[in-house]
């Protein structure tokens, strides 16, 4: 009950984060599992695009933003992993103009299996995906957006 009455005593902006973040977290790891992440990319392109020209939104903290990610992630069923995290994050960084880095990055483990990780940089700092081993990961790819 008492996570009832902290939803309801959230502002309707937060309440809407937290649903935008379900939704994107849930089409993700559908999509991830329907298409190649190449198909993904290019629509989560579109989506950005869409989204940062739409009309002016008003700003919200950016740690609300990785909070909503976490509690929806934590609360949907099964595994959500760092990928589907980061790529929802950067969504929403995108839709409230923040500028970010998305990094996957790849290494390899003891047993020299390769490891796959997505983490998310603001202003130089780690918001979403640490590890204490991160700077072990070759980045392979970086994207985001500059403002």
């Amino acid at each position: 009950m008492k996570k009832i009455d902290k939803l309801c005593r959230l502002s309707w902006q937060h309440r809407r984060i937290l649903l935008y973040a379900f939704v994107i977290i849930n089409a993700i790891r559908l999509s991830l599992w329907l298409f190649s992440f190449g198909v993904i990319r290019q629509q989560l392109k579109k989506i950005m695009s869409a989204w940062t020209c739409s009309l002016q939104t008003q700003k919200v903290a950016i740690l609300f933003i990785v909070q909503a990610v976490t509690i929806v992630a934590n609360y949907s069923p099964g595994t959500v992993k760092c990928l589907v995290r980061a790529l929802t994050t950067q969504l929403l960084l995108n839709r409230y103009r923040y500028p970010h880095g998305l990094h996957i990055g790849v290494t390899k483990n003891d047993g020299q299996e390769l490891e796959a990780h997505a983490w998310i940089e603001y202003r130089g700092q780690v918001i979403v995906g640490e590890l204490s081993n991160l700077d072990q990961f070759q980045t392979l790819a970086v994207g985001g957006v500059k403002i």
